[in-house]
Parts: C-alpha cells; structure tokens; sequence
C-alpha cells in the first residue's frame, strides 16, 4: 500500500491498518537527485502555477527533500543506470514539486524507520503510504492520490481459483515484511483461520521472484504493486482483489507543518485537474489496472 506498515504491532495491536511506530531510523542512503524519472515527470513543467509555501517549513531553501523506499515498483524503482529513481510516486512527488517551485531531493531510505526521518533527514515521505487513523495521530497528510486493495498474485498458469484469502489454506505464500499483506496473513494464521506457510521478505521484488521460481505459491500485495507487474510481465496474473478493504495512500509530513500540506494539496489539485496524475497512473499501471 506500500500500503505498507512500519511496526503498527507496538502500539495499535493486530490492527488491520497501519502505524508507525517510534524508535530511531535507519541512516538514509545518500540523497540521490532525480532527474526526472519518465517522461510523464517532464511533462508537468508545461503547467506552472504559483501556490504560496510562505507558510511551509522546509529543511532546505528551494528544496523539497522526499523519503523513498526505492525498490517498490512501480512506484519507486531505479531506472537502468542502477542509481537514477524512477516510478509513479516518483513522477508523483516531482511534479508536485515543480507546482511549488521547488527542486526534488530523492533520498532513498529504508522503510523500517522512513517516519522517523520526516522533519530531520527529508520533509516528506512519498513512498506508497497507506492514510490510517493511527497515523494521521502523529502526521500529516496529503489528499489521496491512489486507491489500493490487497490482492492475491499467482503465476499466469496455475489453475488454482481464489475467490478470497481463506482459498489460501495449505499454501505457500510471499509477502514484504511489514506491509498491511503481512499484518493481514499473520492475523489469518495467528487465528487460526487458515494454515498458511508466510514467507515475508525486505523487498517485494523477492516476492515475485520466489514466486516465478516455484519457491512460493502465490504472493499477497497490494494490488497497485500487482497491476504494475502484470502490465510489465505475462508471467503473473491476478486472481483475487480484496475490494471490501479499499485502502488510499497519500503524501506524509510533520504534524505541525500545515503550510506544506496546504501548498502540496493545491498542487496535486491542479495536476488532477489537468489529468496529469490520470495520465501518470495509466503509463505506470497500464491496462491491468482496474
């Protein structure tokens, strides 16, 4: 959901939704300048506005510096040069900084932790956050802008049907550690509802190689993640989407910095209006998405 989690066991209990949870981040990587990323990012430039940050608080002058957890595609990826970001979120936060007038600093950081650094190492994360009441107690938020589902990933020719999460009894399944697909499946297997073997990885690319190699028998994610590899793969399909539990993700900031989340709103407004952020979601997601 990049519905994804950070640690929401320590203090909400086997919640559904998700929470960080304090303690002291991981040292970010070295911030990594994005130049761009698709074409779509360039492609926002033609629409400048003037949306007043006076009453943003930014780390850096002129600067709107972003945590990522790179490696969620297709949301955020590197591009072929191996340091280069790249993806829907990244096109995302790059335009939103260009309606502000602002450079992007990419920093690409570890996920356990990528909470803790808004404020210190970036001022915001944009990196497939789910929105949940327990966060939005100690940040702020941007409007949404994508919707999500959990969903069931199986090899394009396995006959298996999944009509919902209990099909998966006496599986093998991989998911990214925690992630809400973590806190779902071991609330599943915790209870008792089904049996199911976890494999939890680091990084979801794992998942899907696991998956390819016969290592696993399905992967659970987040359904944008899926839509993303199925547009770019034919060897994966999906066979179960978890439309009771919609899920929307959007852009995290200090609890106090109301300027920012004002000018970030009025932008992601204005690119939504111009279909900028339509545009965006269908060259990231393709015809898979729903």
């Amino acid at each position: 959901m990049k519905k994804r989690i950070a640690a929401v066991l320590c203090a909400a209990g086997m919640a559904m939704s998700l929470a960080a949870c304090g303690g002291t981040a991981e040292a970010p990587a070295a911030p990594v300048e994005n130049n761009g990323g698709s074409d779509k990012a360039d492609s926002a430039e033609e629409s400048k506005s003037s949306i007043d940050i006076s009453g943003a608080t930014l780390l850096s002058d002129g600067v709107l510096s972003v945590g990522c957890e790179v490696g969620y595609p297709p949301f955020e990826d590197f591009a072929d040069d191996g340091t280069t970001p790249i993806g829907y979120d990244i096109d995302i936060i790059t335009a939103v900084a260009d309606k502000l007038g602002l450079e992007v600093n990419i920093i690409n950081t570890a996920w356990d932790g990528i909470f803790a650094g808004i404020g210190v190492n970036y001022d915001v994360t944009c990196s497939a956050v789910t929105i949940t009441p327990e966060r939005q107690e100690t940040m702020l938020f941007s409007t949404p802008y994508i919707n999500n589902y959990q969903a069931v990933v199986l090899l394009a020719d396995d006959d298996r049907t999944v009509s919902s999460f209990n099909d998966l009894d006496g599986l093998s399944i991989a998911l990214q550690k925690e992630t809400t697909s973590d806190i779902l499946m071991s609330d599943y297997k915790s209870t008792g509802t089904i049996d199911v073997q976890i494999v939890a990885n680091e990084k979801v690319t794992s998942c899907f190689t696991q998956l390819q190699n016969g290592e696993v028998d399905a992967v659970v994610v987040d359904s944008t993640v899926a839509d993303g590899y199925i547009n770019s793969s034919d060897a994966f399909k999906i066979v179960y989407r978890d439309e009771s539990e919609p899920e929307q993700f959007g852009i995290a900031m200090g609890k106090d910095n109301t300027g920012l989340q004002t000018a970030i709103n009025q932008a992601l407004k204005e690119l939504e209006e111009e279909g900028y952020i339509q545009d965006t979601y269908d060259y990231w997601f393709g015809s898979a998405a729903e």
